[in-house]
């Protein structure tokens, strides 16, 4: 990709995170955000259809970078207790952008894409688990207990208490898995 369209991109990505700080997706115009980044509604539309399309690429890359950190391990379905501490590292991590992209009616889309990237990834490497009810359901069980527990009680209780509590119960899932 060459530098200008580099330069753009990042200025439209820039003015776009600083409008969402502010204000729900729903009110933010190609308009304004193209006057905050300083280029033409033209340049903008060259790039994304509407800010929605330009939200949803954002919201999947941070999605894209948090599974990487998660699914790269092979220990991913093993060692469960490390793939949950590694989640919870990678919201820290991205706990700034996280709370601009997903928040309000995007609120929902952060579990709900988590859960479908971990699943892609473990249903690559075991694919007759694919159809197995009680697998399914401890997953989703597990990658949304997960976040909740982090985005409610992290803040309050700690990170390392909560990191804790989940180890002990994934160490119960495990025992249903088997």
């Amino acid at each position: 990709m060459d530098k200008r369209k580099q330069k753009t991109q990042r200025a439209i990505r820039n003015a776009f995170l600083e409008l969402r700080a502010k204000m729900p997706l729903e009110r933010i115009t190609v308009k304004e955000l193209s006057d905050l980044a300083e280029i033409s509604k033209a340049t903008f539309y060259l790039h994304y259809t509407d800010v929605y399309q330009l939200s949803e690429h954002l919201q999947n890359e941070v999605i894209g970078e948090i599974l990487r950190t998660v699914t790269q391990d092979e220990k991913l379905l093993t060692d469960i207790e490390n793939t949950a501490r590694q989640l919870n590292e990678s919201f820290c991590t991205y706990q700034t952008i996280i709370s601009i992209l997903f928040s309000g009616n995007q609120a929902s889309d952060l579990p709900r894409l988590l859960e479908k990237g971990i699943k892609d990834c473990v249903f690559r490497a075991v694919p007759e688990k694919r159809t197995d009810p009680l697998f399914n359901t401890l997953l989703t069980y597990q990658i949304y207990g997960g976040f909740y527990a982090h985005v409610m009680n992290g803040p309050s209780q700690g990170e390392e208490q909560v990191l804790k509590i989940l180890d002990r119960i994934s160490a119960c899932l495990r025992v249903l898995q088997t």
